[in-house]
């Protein structure tokens, strides 16, 4: 206890320093716009600002690309709430009680209780994360690379397996991922593989192009065909104090919700949108309130704005101690801390302590910002919705060309972009997910790594996989999950599932 409390003072001394407490509110303020902005999620976001972030030191751009995720998380329920329309996907749930609840004068009550309940279960993920970090990190250095490759295996698995639609069409997504991952030379006998004697791949493909383009530049040409349907609420907003009915029916509520949000935040395949809705039915079920739903239930708000940002902050427990991108906006950060120079894994404990604590602290001192500036800052954000896409779009285009450009100083990093980005458009018309995409490009070349040292200390026996206890019951998890969603019966619930 006394270390973790020496490492978290560490950790406070990195994150309240001047840069990194600039840097932290610019993309908490970021993160909220996007979360209002309907159409323009944290995954577009973060990938449209990877290039600025290569000029800022390591921790200081992972603090502001954190800001933006767990921000985008406050923004989206404001419009949920207010407008009837969710700003970020997380926010869906919120609309169907928050907006009721607007419309019978607790417009205040809602946003109070969104915001209150986002920073209690925001608290909770983060001191989940600084407890848990140092002792997964143990035990990852015990891992083998058998067992890393299993881990990810995994991950791609679970990953295909909560994917949105076909399961089939998930793992097709995450194999074509992989194979992207693998574009360039190789390292261990010099040959080029998948290049087409195009020599700008001898190097692989830019992890900036694809998810600039696949997320970014595909997102907004989709958010164009879709016309602007605003609901303007009427009413005031009303009194942000609850009473104590609302107060003693919200309580249990966001502590269900932060319960559910911080287990499901950690998966694989998981993160802010699945704990939300998986908070919503809990309530359904099992508040006292339930025969409310339908017309304005605090708990309805309470229960997935909790568990959304406890999601969004145990998200980073993988991504810290093993290295593993447990959703997209993971993937961003693998991405954006290989770019750095820094191999996120069980050793960055040890070899970057500023960045390692020093985010852990910039959750907690984000939140913090954000429960200030979220409530007194509503009728700005509502403003901003009045800005017509059109006029922020050609904007948006224009420096996203100039930041693929300035990488490399490379015009075929902006073509690949373009390309990328017609890619993402007819996989949304395909409904194909391309999270699992993303995931799989990232985890690609690791599990290669992993599987080459796994063979090469076996000699070539593939059962090394099988013969270490860790190695086999993750495999072993893992096909049991797949092999379950593939049963009609379960893929059917799931599917019923999502759609509600």
């Amino acid at each position: 206890m006394e270390l973790l409390l020496t490492n978290l003072a560490h950790g406070f001394g990195v994150a309240l320093s001047f840069q990194n407490l600039t840097f932290a509110l610019l993309g908490a303020l970021i993160g909220t716009a996007i979360g209002v902005l309907p159409g323009i999620g944290p995954v577009a976001t973060i990938s449209l600002l990877l290039p600025i972030t290569f000029g800022l030191p390591a921790t200081t751009a992972i603090i502001m690309l954190a800001g933006i995720f767990y921000g985008a998380q406050y923004g989206g329920s404001t419009t949920a709430i207010l407008l009837n329309l969710p700003g970020e996907v997380s926010s869906v749930v919120t609309t169907l009680e928050g907006y009721k609840m607007a419309r019978n004068g607790r417009a205040g009550a809602a946003l109070a209780t969104a915001a209150i309940g986002s920073f209690f279960a925001g608290t909770v993920g983060t001191v989940l994360v600084a407890a848990s970090g140092p002792l997964l990190t143990q035990v990852a250095l015990s891992f083998g690379p058998a067992d890393y490759f299993s881990l990810m295996l995994l991950g791609l698995i679970i990953a295909s397996v909560l994917a949105q639609g076909s399961v089939v069409k998930a793992i097709g997504m995450v194999v074509f991922g992989v194979a992207l991952g693998l574009v360039g030379t190789d390292v261990q006998t010099g040959q080029q593989r998948f290049t087409f004697g195009i020599p700008e791949l001898s190097d692989g493909i830019g992890f900036v192009p694809v998810a600039m383009g696949m997320f970014g530049i595909a997102e907004i040409v989709l958010n164009l065909e879709r016309p602007e349907a605003r609901s303007v609420l009427t009413n005031k907003v009303g009194s942000l104090w609850l009473t104590k009915e609302e107060f003693r029916r919200a309580t249990p509520a966001v502590l269900r919700g932060t319960l559910v949000g911080s287990f499901l935040g950690i998966l694989p395949g998981g993160g802010a949108s699945l704990a939300a809705f998986g908070s919503y039915m809990m309530e359904r079920k099992m508040s006292k309130g339930r025969d409310q739903f339908g017309s304005g239930a605090i708990e309805g708000v309470a229960g997935p704005e909790a568990a959304n940002n406890a999601a969004a902050q145990t998200s980073f427990i993988p991504l810290l101690t093993l290295g593993i991108p447990s959703n997209a906006v993971m993937a961003l950060m693998v991405g954006a801390l290989i770019i750095q120079g820094i191999q996120p894994g069980p050793r960055m404990v040890e070899a970057q302590p500023d960045l390692f604590w020093g985010l852990i602290a910039s959750m907690w001192v984000g939140n913090l910002m954000l429960l200030v500036i979220n409530l007194p800052l509503i009728g700005m954000w509502v403003k901003l919705l009045q800005v017509p896409y059109k006029y922020l779009y050609p904007a948006i285009l224009v420096f996203c060309s100039i930041g693929v450009y300035s990488l490399n100083n490379n015009v075929f990093d902006v073509y690949m972009t373009v390309l990328f980005s017609v890619f993402g458009y007819m996989c949304n018309k395909l409904r194909l997910e391309a999270a699992p995409l993303l995931i799989g490009f990232v985890l690609g070349p690791m599990m290669e790594e992993h599987l080459r040292r796994a063979m090469l200390l076996s000699r070539g026996d593939v059962m090394v996989f099988l013969q270490r206890p860790i190695s086999a019951t993750m495999l072993a998890i893992g096909f049991i999950a797949l092999a379950l969603m593939l049963l009609p019966s379960l893929r059917k619930g799931k599917d019923k599932a999502l759609a509600e």
